[in-house]
This record gives structure tokens, C-alpha cells and sequence, in this order.
């Protein structure tokens, strides 16, 4: 079977540190084409300026990848459906739902693949953390995810700009991990938004959510935090206590602690080249529309100016 020919649209720090080595090692794709206005591509591959340049006078491709800002994800990924060509979304899938929505319809009425792609649902100890929960009884949750944007997003300007999600942007993986592990819906209660007086998006964030059966879900967003870094995840049950640690890379349950590679990015292109091989399409909202809700309910917090 010959490879996927795909081509990565947006060369910034995700496409590089994941997304062109996870190509790389997975024999089901080979990369035909880098796409970005500001970067001067790989040696020995085509480059372009614009999606645009690739579809109408490139090599021929299959798929694309788009590791753009959300912001504007949406025009590319419908001229790529236009084409016939079949679509990888970075996450978040869009800067608002119902453009994912309309995507999602759109491949389904052109028949090809469009995969909006949640890759910490695909760390070393979601699956088994998944598992587990699915015969277990859930009485509350904790979610602590604190980073330091000066580290994971430094001078990304428009992070901070409608759309773009701020504090969200890594808080987002953490309800990816959320939606997918516990067995029944989540919905929020009540959320505090605390937005820097120099930007729209928030620094930090307070959320209360619960699940369709009373469970009591806490989650705190921040990205002030300096030293170690926070990413964890613990579900309070009737049979013990299981704890998600690393961005959901480690599982710890009553039994004991499991340590696993991560495989991430792998798991995203393994399961992207059988969507497309199967002629189906993954575009889950859950978790961008938990985001939408925080934005429609919230309360709007000012603090201080944020400057990187």
C-alpha cells in the first residue's frame, strides 16, 4: 500500500518537537510538502508560502496537517476539504465550535477523513486510566494543570488574542483527558476568569464542574507557575483514589505506579492513517465546547498586566 503524502502546514515549535519526527517514524506516511509563510522549510522537501501555492501548483498530496494558530485554521482546512485532501487539526480543532462543526460536515459531504486531534487522550496512562474507571463509581475529582507560559509559549502573541484560547490552550488537554476517562458527561457549574489588563484571554483560571451523576470536578489553570510544572489529574472513587501525573504519561492506581514512554504523536499518526484508510472521520467537540461554556459563564477576574 502506498504511503499517506502529507504535507505540515505551520513549522512553529509543535511541528517540529512532534509532528515532523512522528511522520518521520511511521511508514504509513511520508512527508511531501512544509508549508509557512515565515520559515524556510526542510532541506530536500517542498516548501511553500501558502496552502494555497501547495494544492493549486505543488506536488501532489493526501493529507495535511495543520499546526497553525486556531484563529486561522478554519480557511485552510476548507480550501484542504475543497480538494479532496483529508485533515489533521491540532488542537484546538478551531477558535470557535461551530466552525468545527461546519468542517466536520463539510468532510462528511466530500467523503474524506477530518481528525481533530486530542493528543493527550493518547499519553501512556489515559487508555488504562479509562479502563479503570469504567466499573468504578466517581465521587470527585481534582484537576491541577500549571505551567509557565514564558517556557511553553514565549512572545506567541496571539495565544492571547481572541480565539486563542489563553490559559485554555494547555488546560484543554487536561479536559480532553477528562472527557474521555470518566463514564459519564460533565458539565460546569460555576467558573472565575482571570484576564491580565493588557490581554483578552485568561492567565488563570477557577473551574467547577460535575458529572451527569452528582460528582463534584475541580479544576485550577495557571500560568504563573515557576519551578516544577503541574499537570495531574486525581479521581477520588469507591474503590481508591487513581491519579493521572506528567499530562496523563503516568497512572498511578491502589495497585501501584505504571511509568510508560510516551507515545503520544505516534498514537495521533497510528490512528490518523486508519481513519483515513477507513474512510472515516474524528472530530470529537467535548472539550472545546467545556472551554466555550467557561467563556459563556465565567466570571471575568482582572489582574495584573502580563508581558513576557
Amino acid at each position: 500500500m502506498d504511503p499517506i503524502r502529507i504535507a505540515v502546514v505551520g513549522l512553529g515549535k509543535i511541528a517540529r518537537d512532534q509532528h515532523l519526527p512522528a511522520i518521520a517514524g511511521n511508514a504509513a506516511f511520508s512527508l511531501a510538502a512544509t508549508v509557512s509563510p515565515h520559515d524556510p522549510g526542510r532541506e530536500g522537501v517542498a516548501h511553500f508560502a501558502s496552502l494555497g501555492d501547495l494544492l493549486y501548483g505543488g506536488p501532489a498530496i493526501d493529507a495535511v496537517a495543520l499546526c497553525t494558530p486556531p484563529q486561522v485554521r478554519y480557511d485552510l482546512a476548507a480550501l484542504a476539504l475543497k480538494r479532496g485532501v483529508h485533515v489533521f487539526l491540532e488542537k484546538p480543532p478551531g477558535a470557535t465550535l461551530s466552525e468545527v462543526v461546519a468542517l466536520r460536515e463539510r468532510a462528511d459531504k466530500v467523503g474524506v477523513t477530518l481528525f481533530a486531534a486530542w493528543h493527550s487522550r493518547f499519553a501512556a496512562g489515559v487508555a488504562p486510566a479509562r479502563a479503570w474507571l469504567a466499573e468504578r463509581t466517581i465521587q470527585k475529582v481534582s484537576i491541577v494543570w500549571r505551567e509557565d507560559v514564558r517556557v511553553w509559549h514565549p512572545g506567541q502573541a496571539w495565544i492571547w488574542e481572541p480565539g486563542g484560547l489563553g490559559v485554555f490552550d494547555p488546560g484543554i488537554n487536561a479536559l480532553s483527558i477528562l472527557t474521555h476517562i470518566l463514564p459519564r458527561p460533565v458539565f460546569l457549574e460555576d467558573a472565575a476568569l482571570s484576564i491580565p489588563e493588557n490581554r483578552a484571554a485568561p492567565i488563570a483560571a477557577e473551574l467547577r464542574f460535575r458529572d451527569t451523576a452528582g460528582a463534584d470536578i475541580h479544576m485550577d489553570l495557571d500560568w504563573r507557575q515557576t519551578g516544577p510544572q503541574s499537570w495531574n489529574i486525581t479521581v477520588e472513587t469507591d474503590a481508591g483514589t487513581l491519579k493521572l501525573s506528567s499530562g496523563g504519561a503516568v497512572l498511578t492506581l491502589p495497585g501501584g505506579t505504571e511509568h510508560n514512554e510516551d507515545l503520544e504523536y505516534p498514537g495521533l499518526y497510528s490512528r490518523f492513517a486508519n481513519l483515513i484508510r477507513g474512510g472515516r472521520s474524528d472530530v470529537d467537540i467535548d472539550p472545546l465546547r467545556l472551554v466555550a461554556d467557561a467563556f459563556l459563564r465565567g466570571r471575568r477576574e482582572s489582574v495584573e498586566p502580563f508581558n513576557d
